[in-house]
């Protein structure tokens, strides 16, 4: 009873630290673009900039186009995905959208420099610390994020190809603005160049994926909790300690950097000894990871009753 109630009482805490730091992160978002980059009528990548580039066209308010936009996508995406989105993203949208609309309103925060490639620098900076923090803890400001999830479903294209695409888009269309310059168009892709370089030094890649090696005793309710929870497929190899010579089972996991911090979380609150291994795999194939793509038909023949030979191409095309 009393292990039980140290486990609740520590999920609790992990958890309400998780919304900590996501909260902190928004407001470092938020804060970029309510009152640096939208008062200097910069536009950068992604849903906000699109929003943005729709404040200065038709002064529609930048948070009223956000959560518009980003509730049909999180409708679509639930329907054509087949997924719903966590807790965590929906908290994160919905701050966002009082975020950007409060500090907005505070003309006082808003911040003016002479020099605009600095300002855009400084930013992008707290924009990307913003995001990061939000994505470390397993939240999103959905998005862009839900576009390239449903462009992936259809087309074996990357997600960062596809986010790519979809932020050059987005402020290139900035020059439909009457009064916006081939000026105001760079300063939005400097912004991205800082944001992307950055958050991929912090998170070494949202996409990329990580090998976790679990030592435990209690590897059984470890796996089982990464299986039903998680629902991320889990390996038991047979081990042996060379010093006790006692088999063992020690438990391989493949996740994505976004689910790195849930599943270590996960192991040390079922058990706080655990020895926990994680490592970058730099590319995995199979399903619920990257797609194999050779672009090479593979030639299958078989006979028929005549002797006859037929050509398949590979089913994955």
């Amino acid at each position: 009873m009393v292990q039980t109630a140290k486990k609740k009482k520590s999920a609790f805490l992990n958890t309400l630290d998780d919304y900590v730091v996501i909260t902190i992160g928004v407001l470092f978002y938020t804060f970029a673009w309510a009152d640096m980059l939208i008062p200097n009528g910069i536009a950068s990548g992604g849903l906000t900039g699109a929003c943005t580039i729709i404040n200065f066209a038709t002064g529609i308010p930048v948070y009223l186009s956000y959560i518009v936009v980003n509730g049909l996508l999180i409708i679509a995406g639930s329907i054509i995905l087949g997924k719903g989105f966590g807790f965590k993203t929906l908290y994160a949208i919905g701050l966002s959208t009082l975020g950007l609309d409060f500090l907005a309103g505070m003309e006082f925060l808003h911040v003016f420099f002479d020099n605009k490639l600095l300002l855009v620098v400084v930013a992008a900076i707290i924009e990307s610390i913003g995001i990061t923090c939000i994505l470390a803890r397993g939240g999103s400001t959905g998005g862009t994020d839900i576009v390239a999830l449903i462009v992936n479903k259809f087309w074996p294209v990357s997600l960062g190809k596809v986010f790519l695409a979809v932020d050059m888009f987005i402020i290139a269309s900035v020059l439909l603005v009457p009064g916006k310059t081939i000026e105001d168009m760079v300063y939005g892709y400097v912004a991205m160049v800082i944001f992307s370089v950055f958050v991929d030094w912090v998170l070494l890649g949202r996409n990329s994926t990580w090998q976790i090696m679990v030592f435990s005793e209690k590897y059984k309710e470890i796996a089982d909790t990464v299986i039903n929870d998680l629902e991320r497929g889990v390996t038991a190899l047979e081990a042996q300690g060379w010093y006790s010579g006692q088999s063992k089972k020690v438990l391989l996991i493949l996740v994505r950097k976004p689910e790195l911090h849930t599943i270590t979380k996960l192991v040390k609150e079922i058990d706080p000894r655990a020895f926990v291994t994680v490592s970058s795999a730099s590319t995995v194939y199979g399903e619920g990871f990257d797609e194999m793509k050779t672009g090479i038909k593979l030639k299958l023949k078989k006979n028929n009753n005549n002797g006859n030979t037929r050509e398949k191409p590979d089913a994955r095309g």
